[in-house]
């Protein structure tokens, strides 16, 4: 017989660990970002790419990246703030995934 509570339990808890985790990574990139930190990845460096960019287009990224990042109205310390804040969004994320194999793992439980 299936126990349908524990069932359902393991299914919230499930949901809501996937969105915590998607939660906080999301929020570290918005983070990042705002940091000032890109995410621009020359088309030459990174060549495992789905999509390549055309020189052209990432010139044009590059542009736009540091025309963002020059009309940025965060001051030097919001920024250091904002840059340790996603680093710690990264962190969270990384601990939740290595916890959630801890529990899988039956052998590290010893």
């Amino acid at each position: 017989m299936i126990d349908w509570a524990a069932f359902v339990v393991v299914a919230g808890a499930s949901l809501l660990g996937s969105v915590v985790v998607v939660s906080l990574y999301s929020l570290g990139l918005r983070l990042l970002t705002s940091a000032g930190r890109a995410l621009v990845v020359d088309p030459q460096s990174f060549t495992g790419a789905i999509t390549i960019l055309t020189p052209k287009r990432a010139a044009k990224e590059a542009k736009r990246a540091r025309k963002t990042a020059s009309a940025n109205p965060l001051t030097v310390v919001q920024k250091r703030l904002a840059l340790v804040g996603a680093y710690s969004c990264f962190v969270l994320c990384v601990g939740a995934a290595l916890y959630g194999v801890y529990l899988i793992v039956p052998a590290l439980h010893r």
